[in-house]
């Protein structure tokens, strides 16, 4: 069986990092997002996606990106990681793209809609990104923050995070970026400034035994360790899934934790 990873546990800032060496892996294995998720968006919206100026933030490899294109937004990514940015141009050469972060984020005050963060809000400092959130949006305007988080109510994806957790050394009851969410901190770091409500919306997807195993791989906790570090790991947990699933295909079940706070 294999062992628990030795403590002290990478940085934050070397998590945050650790994305732009795997963002081909990152951008061919991670989950996109369910149409449902941006019908709920504007249903809690002062007004549509289609036709506002939308700027998605932590854009990584552009996977929200696109979808808020594809919903008629006019949207600007903003992203961090030199990695990841190429990764997104190479991708998406038709959608603009600026570095930067949600702690100094490169816009003009009052000038946008819909402030979105898809799996990266966690990564943001709150005392800094807070105040930058209501500096850029409009009167009006939606910050909305939404993370895939695994449906643990399901026994084998229950199994399956417990395993992940014995392997990288963290308590069962601390969430991490594979399996939690940073909503708590949200809801909690915003020092009264925004009103969040919250929704949950499952969905699943069908994927590969492989393209299952290259998504764990590909978030922070698995990246900073490096292939040799978890190499028995992923060993392992191929020969157990492929006894619970002969055919090597696996549905996915993720809830999506949908934080919105519209600026006063």
């Amino acid at each position: 069986m294999t062992t628990s990873r030795p403590h002290p546990h990478p940085s934050h800032t070397t998590r945050a990092h650790s994305f732009n060496t795997a963002a081909p892996q990152y951008a061919a294995n991670r989950p996109s997002y369910p149409p449902t998720l941006f019908d709920t968006i504007e249903a809690l919206s002062p007004r549509p996606l289609h036709g506002s100026r939308t700027v998605d933030v932590g854009a990584g490899t552009g996977i929200s990106t696109t979808l808020l294109h594809t919903r008629g937004a006019h949207v600007l990514a903003v992203e961090p990681g030199a990695g990841m940015a190429a990764q997104f141009r190479r991708t998406h050469p038709h959608l603009p793209l600026v570095r930067g972060d949600g702690n100094a984020l490169p816009l003009a005050t009052a000038s946008t809609d819909f402030l979105t963060y898809a799996q990266s809000w966690h990564w943001t400092t709150p005392s800094r990104s807070v105040p930058e959130a209501l500096r850029v949006l409009r009167p009006g305007g939606v910050l909305a923050l939404w993370w895939n988080t695994d449906a643990v109510d399901i026994p084998w994806i229950a199994d399956a995070t417990t395993r992940i957790h014995r392997f990288l050394g963290v308590d069962p009851d601390t969430p991490i970026e594979k399996s939690g969410s940073g909503a708590p901190a949200a809801l909690t770091d915003t020092a009264g400034h925004l009103d969040f409500t919250r929704r949950h919306i499952r969905w699943s997807r069908e994927v590969s035994l492989d393209t299952h195993l290259a998504n764990i791989a590909s978030h922070s906790a698995f990246l900073v360790l490096g292939e040799d570090a978890t190499a028995e790991f992923f060993t392992e947990e191929r020969a157990h899934l492929r006894r619970l699933f002969p055919t090597e295909t696996i549905e996915e079940t993720y809830e999506v934790d949908l934080l919105l706070a519209i600026r006063p």
